[in-house]
Formats: structure tokens, sequence, C-alpha cells
């Protein structure tokens, strides 16, 4: 008999998380050759656009509730916070029905965890708990307390990186037998291939071609205003590097008028969200990852898989554990004051053996991060 594997993962924006659960669920339908019966709880619409990929890699979708995905406010901290209660009050019900009726063996849970660990302590339900982590949690009071209350209702966490694992085993939050490093499935060989060859219209006013690259949502995690007065700095020099940032987020206009303020706008540009984003990584010098906090880091291994040297603050949880802090590629202190600029610096004085070398050693970590890897690791340790 299959084993039946539920995802509850109600993700508002395209982040981190939202990439991890859909290759989560492919890899574990696509490698297990019908051992894993595996479903997308759909919990508003938020799955709805992916219907067809999910039904291509033989995964249900389970509607839920109604399709109000498109009315709930998805970008600021309180309107993102507000579309979550709305999500656990009008699935507290149909969720229930549906853990109570299909008694799945495993729900795995990344977003609006709370929600399943309540049901089942609430109806005693027999379904297997997994706790999928997926970035840097913030690790508040309450968090720390309800976790710590629901340990005997979960049955495996799984971490992202070992450092983060070390820190909820150092807090006490879950033993140490239910902490299980499995990294994020995040490359799919095919993908690396599918590199659309297209001219960058936004080179033919500026004065060099040779540019850094970083991407992400533009939030405060990113840490972008910081990445922008860094550059500003090391520019002044005489360097003649451009840097092209791609991402949408409720940061545009403010990042936008720090570039204008410098004069910056044939230097610095907000590229926007692109599907080609491998295109512009081919043709880098380097990638630039700013963060306040990851959990690796999905950029940092695609850029790494393209063959792009990664320089990157040493922010919580992942960059420092990916990169061996520095010995694949370059760390630099997050957030401090000229220590992205030194780092850019010393990137310039590495001779071209020295970042290939850097470079091949980050390229063989990131085989961890394969959907093959992700789902023997995970398989191994249910």
């Amino acid at each position: 008999m299959p084993i039946d594997l539920y995802y509850w993962s109600p993700c508002l924006n395209k982040v981190g998380t939202y990439k991890s659960t859909i290759n989560s669920a492919i890899s574990l339908s696509k490698y297990s050759k019908g051992k894993f019966n595996v479903k997308i709880i759909n919990a508003c619409g938020e799955w709805n656009l992916l219907k067809k990929k999910f039904a291509e890699n033989k995964i249900d979708v389970i509607d839920l509730n109604f399709n109000y995905f498109k009315f709930l406010p998805k970008n600021g901290y309180i309107k993102s916070r507000f579309s979550s209660i709305v999500i656990i009050i009008l699935s507290f019900i149909p969720l229930a029905k549906l853990m109570i009726k299909k008694k799945p063996n495993f729900i795995v849970v990344h977003l609006l965890t709370s929600l399943p660990i309540f049901l089942k302590f609430l109806f005693r339900l027999k379904s297997k708990l997994v706790l999928r982590i997926s970035g840097y949690p913030k690790m508040n009071i309450f968090r720390k307390i309800f976790w710590s209350l629901s340990s005997d209702s979960i049955e495996k966490v799984f971490c992202p990186s070992r450092d983060l694992l070390q820190q909820l085993y150092i807090q006490k939050i879950f033993p140490l037998s239910k902490l299980i490093f499995v990294p994020d499935p995040i490359l799919e060989t095919r993908d690396l291939v599918k590199i659309k060859n297209f001219n960058c219209e936004i080179f033919k006013n500026t004065t060099s071609q040779n540019y850094f690259i970083s991407v992400g949502r533009l939030t405060k995690q990113k840490n972008f205003s910081y990445l922008i007065d860094e550059f500003n700095e090391f520019i002044k020099n005489g360097e003649k590097n451009n840097l092209l940032i791609f991402g949408e987020g409720e940061e545009r206009k403010k990042l936008q008028k720090k570039i204008d303020e410098y004069k910056l706008n044939n230097r610095i540009f907000l590229m926007g969200y692109s599907e080609n984003i491998y295109y512009y990584m081919k043709k880098a010098e380097a990638f630039i990852l700013s963060s306040l906090w990851e959990d690796p880091g999905f950029v940092i291994i695609e850029s790494a898989m393209n063959n792009l040297f990664v320089i990157s603050s040493n922010c919580k949880n992942g960059p420092n554990e990916l990169l061996d802090f520095g010995r694949r590629g370059i760390i630099f202190e997050s957030n401090k004051k000229n220590a992205l600029k030194d780092a850019l610096k010393k990137f310039r004085t590495l001779d071209v053996d020295e970042k290939k070398y850097k470079k091949v050693l980050a390229k063989k970590t990131c085989l961890e991060y394969s959907l093959l890897r992700h789902y023997a690791r995970f398989k191994y340790n249910l």
C-alpha cells in the first residue's frame, strides 16, 4: 500500500518555502515510484496556478475551501499576518474534517504550523506530523513555548541546515532524536540547462557590461539598502562594474529613491522579477547576498551551480555553513559598515585559479540540495 503523504503549506508569496514545498512534493512523487501517494492541501487557492504541474507529476491537489487567495493582502508584516489569521480561521473546520476522514500517514507542515499541530492534539489524530522548517524561524517566546509543548505531537523536525538543528537542540525545544538535517530540494538538473538566450536591453546605455548580481524579494530581510550603500562606496575608487538586483517587494520605492539620491541610475538597476535568472547568473562576475538572515539561501545554491562566485554576509543560518566560513567563497560581517565594500575589494585581489577553486568547492557542496538527495534523506528519516 502506498504511503499517504500530505503537504500543508499555505504560501502567500513565491518565497523560498514556496519553491521548497513544490520541489519536495515532486521529489517524493517522482523518485518513490509509487511508494508515496503525495497530495497538496490547497487551503484558499494558493496552489491553483500549479495544478497542471502537480498533475503532470502525479500529485493530487485537495481543495480545502473556496478560492479567496486573490483577495488576501500579501505584502507587509501586518497585512500578511492578517491574511494568516484569516486562513487559520477559515481552514480550521475543513482541515479538521480532512484529517479525521482521510487519516493520512504523514502530514508535512511548512507554514501556519500551529493549526495542524493543534488539530492533531485536539482530536488525538494518528497521522504523523513532520515539521519542515524552511528558512530561518524567528524564535520568539511564543513560538518556543508552543513548539516545546507540541513536541510530543510532532514525529520529526526536518531542518534545512545543521546550524539550525544545533540551535534547536541547544535551546531544548525538541529532543535530538527528532531533529533531522534534510537540505532543501532546490536543484533539478533539467532546470539548469533551460537558460534562454536573449539580449539584455538594460546595458545599451551603460558604460560597462561587467556586473554583480543579487536576487531576492525587496524586503528588509534581504538588506538591499545596505547593499546599495556599500556598492556606492566600492565604485568610488573607479570600479566599472554595474549591480543588478532582481526581485519585487514592498521596499522597491525606497531602494529606487536611494539609487536616485546617489545618482547611480546608470550603475545600479532594479530588474524586477525574471524567469531567465540563470542567464544573468552565467554572465555575472559574482553573486552578492546581503541578507540579515537566510537558511541557507536558495539563490546562493543556484548561483554556485551556475559556476558563479559567491560573496555573502555571515547572517544566520545557512551561508556560513554552505560556504564553509569563506573557504568556498567570501564571507563578510552582516550589516557592518564597509564590510561588503572590503569583501568586493578582496574579490578583486583573488587570482583566476583561486576563484575557480572556491567555485568548484561551492558547486560540489550544492549537490546536497538536489531533488534526488532530498528524496533519499526524506525517505530514510521518516
